[in-house]
Parts: structure tokens; sequence; C-alpha cells
């Protein structure tokens, strides 16, 4: 009766390699084997099987039809195998190091948080040092000089990045109570009657400039400012409106009163990583505490 515990994984190999190099003596050569060994290997496999796995002849071996169907499963569990080797050097990896992060600092600030206690609570020997960037400009740039091998940015992406949607980021009008007198969504004309405060950060403003040129009212931009926590300081001064994303507001003033535009206007922010480079095991642990923590969809499309 066929017992498959008894089966080694020497046997295995054996059959792979007799098979790939077509005879037992190459076959024994690339193992580092003696010939009567790897012959002996494979007699006592098809003795545990009960079948014929190879035809021996005077010009080498060749499969058997089962031996073909057999010989791919074995190069399966070797494949396996090998994945299992790959899986725990990646955990002693994780024993220590570091990830370096560039970000903007709304995601640092709001999202990251979680996602490093996840990290951490696995791993509590993997470093984690993030940089805060005005600009996608910049960030992008420090994962592409290897400054970093994470960055949060804008979707879509450079295409040489490998990227995967975080979250969607919806932008508001923010007012001070003396300004606002209700919490319905603006219209463009009501819009158009306050003084605006925006950032000059290249990717917000190119963003936000570009959906006030679809106003058909000619719009008062007051102020331009770089930090956003100056745009919401000069808004709970009465100096004007500001249009930032929500996430970039937060945490918002309890005398804050925010408003929808008059047409919707979101930011789409992903996690990065450079394509076709090999990566740390704790970048991956990093991305897994991502996804872990619900901040991780399908990777775009490049």
């Amino acid at each position: 009766m066929m017992n498959l515990q008894r089966l080694k994984l020497s046997q295995l190999r054996a059959l792979v390699a007799v098979a790939d190099y077509g005879n037992f003596s190459e076959a024994a050569l690339a193992l580092d084997l003696s010939q009567s060994t790897v012959s002996h290997a494979i007699a006592t496999l098809e003795t545990e099987l009960g079948v014929i796995l190879l035809n021996r002849g005077r010009y080498g071996a060749n499969l058997t039809p089962v031996g073909e169907r057999i010989v791919s499963q074995a190069r399966q569990i070797q494949n396996l195998i090998e994945q299992m080797g790959v899986e725990a050097n990646r955990e002693k990896g994780l024993q220590g190091g570091e990830i370096r992060i560039a970000s903007f600092r709304s995601i640092a600030t709001h999202l990251l948080p979680p996602v490093i206690s996840r990290l951490r609570l696995h791993y509590p020997n993997v470093q984690v040092i993030i940089t805060e960037m005005d600009d996608t400009l910049e960030i992008e740039q420090a994962l592409r000089a290897g400054h970093a091998e994470i960055c949060f940015t804008y979707l879509p992406a450079a295409t040489e990045f490998e990227t995967w949607e975080v979250m969607r980021d919806d932008y508001i009008a923010v007012f001070d109570a003396t300004h606002a007198i209700n919490t319905t969504p603006l219209t463009w004309q009501e819009l158009a009657t306050y003084p605006l405060i925006l950032s000059t950060v290249s990717c917000c403003a190119n963003l936000i400039y570009k959906y006030l040129k679809t106003s058909p009212y000619p719009v008062n931009i007051a102020y331009q400012v770089r930090q956003d926590s100056t745009i919401m300081s000069m808004v709970m001064q009465g100096l004007g409106v500001g249009i930032l994303p929500r996430l970039a507001a937060e945490p918002l003033p309890s005398q804050a009163i925010i408003r929808q535009l008059p047409s919707h206007l979101e930011r789409v922010i992903g996690v990065a990583i450079v394509k076709d480079k090999i990566h740390s095991p704790a970048v991956f642990a990093f991305l897994d505490a991502l996804r872990q923590v619900g901040r991780f969809k399908q990777p775009e499309a490049s």
C-alpha cells in the first residue's frame, strides 16, 4: 500500500534533475551526488508510488506519461519550498533596519501614525524615518533619488513608480463663523464674493487654479500661502475663505465652518515605490500594515 509520508524531498529533487538533464550522470553532477545515489533515490520513489517514472535506455532516461505529470508536481513542491525560504529570510530581515518615507504633512499627521503602530506591533525593531515635504514633485524626486523607499503622492504618478490608491480627499471651503451664514453648498456666484486664501504649493495650486478657471464668475484670490496651517489661521482671523483639502484642514478649529464647493474637487492620494527595484523586507511589511489598517486599494494602471 502506498505511503506518501515516506516520500523525501531528495527523491523529488533527483527526479526533477534527471528530467532536466535527460540522464543520471549529469543529474548526479548537478546535484553533487554519486550516480548510484540518484538512481537509488528514483528507484525508491518509484517503489513508494508504485509506478514507473522513467524509461531507462542506453542513451539516457525519458519520463513516462505519469512521470511527466508527477515531475510537474515535484517542481511545484520545490517552488513552494523556495518560497518558504524567501518568507523566512524576509522575516529574519525584519528584525532591524529602517524605512524612509517621504510624505506631505496631512498624510504624515493623520494616516501614518496608525500604520506605524501596526508595523511596530509585529516588528518593533524596524525604524521608520518620515520626511515631510510640501510638494509632490519634491516627494517623487526623493523616491527617485533613493532618499526614500516609500512615498505618498498624488495619483496618477510617474510611470517609473508602482502605485496603489490610498484615499480620496475632497477639497472644501473653510469659513470663520462671522463669514458663514449657512452650511449649504456654495454657488459660483457666492464664492466670487469672498476673498480667497489659496496654497502656493504647485501640486495643490495647479489643481485649485484649474478648477477656479471653470467658474462663470471672476474669483478674488486675495492671498497665496505655502503652509496649510497659515491658511487656517488667516481664515480664523476673518481674512478670507480658505480652499484646501479636508485632510489638510484638520483638526478643524471649533469656530470653523465648512461648506462644499460649487462642484466636486478631490485629490487622489497614493503610496508609491520604485518599479522593478529590489526592495527590503521592511518595505513590504509597511505596505502590508497599510493594507491592514484599511488604506490600500488595487494597483493603479501604469
